[in-house]
């Protein structure tokens, strides 16, 4: 079927929102460079932390509390990949489509400061880059700087996922 790729303007010209419609209703025309989407929040106890640590990242800062109290941060923080992991729930449910695409990956993976027990902590996705695929017309690729930021506003982690999103059909587009 045809697809109705578009750009990041609505058909008034007009920047489209901020906001994404259901996970069903999502297609590439909702990403357009510049959106910027609050994706949820979430925190660990000590207890989360060690439990993952000790089956995925089994590092001393993450499992020995004893250890931990006399180290560079004075308590167990959160592996990284623990970190990577609670923000996955939330990226699939508050920004990717349903039945979406496979992603070509992630570029700069960075941890920038600890994740201690009970911190909250809020997931922002920025649309950094929207294409539509020359290959592919029924798809683009959406380009994203996503952060992990503390209580503060300060980023624990960012990275730059790659997402590859279905292209709106015509027929949704035009209405039928």
């Amino acid at each position: 079927p045809p697809y109705a790729c578009s750009s990041d303007k609505s058909e008034k010209g007009d920047p489209l929102p901020n906001q994404l419609p259901p996970p069903a209703a999502r297609f590439f025309e909702n990403y357009p460079a510049g959106a910027e989407f609050d994706l949820g929040t979430f925190s660990f106890s000590e207890a989360e932390i060690i439990d993952f640590a000790t089956r995925y990242d089994p590092q001393a800062m993450h499992v020995d509390r004893d250890w931990a109290a006399q180290g560079p941060f004075g308590t167990v923080i959160a592996s990284g990949w623990h970190t990577i992991a609670a923000v996955m729930p939330l990226i699939a449910a508050n920004f990717l489509p349903t039945g979406g695409l496979p992603s070509p990956g992630i570029d700069e993976l960075r941890w920038l400061l600890p994740v201690r027990p009970d911190d909250t902590l809020r997931v922002r996705a920025t649309v950094t880059d929207a294409r539509r695929s020359r290959s592919r017309p029924d798809r683009g690729l959406v380009t994203s700087h996503v952060e992990v930021l503390n209580e503060s506003g300060d980023p624990v982690l960012t990275m730059k996922p790659m997402n590859f999103v279905r292209c709106r059909p015509e027929s949704l587009a035009s209405g039928g």
